[in-house]
């Protein structure tokens, strides 16, 4: 089999192609979620703190004796991981509901009761043969 042959058979297996789309729509949501916690959710408590805009806190750090004069200064921008953990926050509990969701859906399915499926012709004719074997043996 040819390497361009496994290939295809990789990229068009169910998986690969769900974990794509998977991909694809992770993407775009985590822009939704950009836009929910920067616009909507972070403005709010910059007024509740007194317009306090979290993406500027930053911790400057001394220059460095071994940095050439006029470098840049060194910043730790706490602020932004604050508004970066915000935002994972709000995907984890997204992605828990949308779990929990599927899961109850799943039991539902799991709970119902299988309709019963015809027998095979093999089961049919043994239990036949079994019928026909018990009523002439004497008892």
């Amino acid at each position: 089999m040819s390497i361009i042959q496994e290939f295809r058979e990789f990229a068009l297996k169910g998986n690969v192609v769900d974990l794509a789309v998977g991909v694809i729509i992770g993407a775009a949501f985590n822009g939704i979620v950009q836009s929910l916690v920067n616009d909507l959710v972070m403005p709010p408590i910059g007024w509740v703190t007194g317009g306090l805009d979290f993406s500027d806190l930053v911790l400057t750090l001394p220059p460095s004796p071994l940095a050439p004069a006029g470098a840049d200064p060194v910043t730790i921008k706490y602020g932004q991981f604050i508004t970066t953990l915000i935002s994972f926050t709000i995907v984890a509990w997204v992605i828990f509901w949308v779990v929990k969701i599927i899961n109850r859906m799943k039991r539902k399915e799991d709970a119902k009761p299988a309709s019963a499926a015809e027998k095979p012709e093999d089961v049919k004719l043994l239990g036949e043969i079994r019928d026909l074997l018990k009523q002439q043996t004497p008892r």
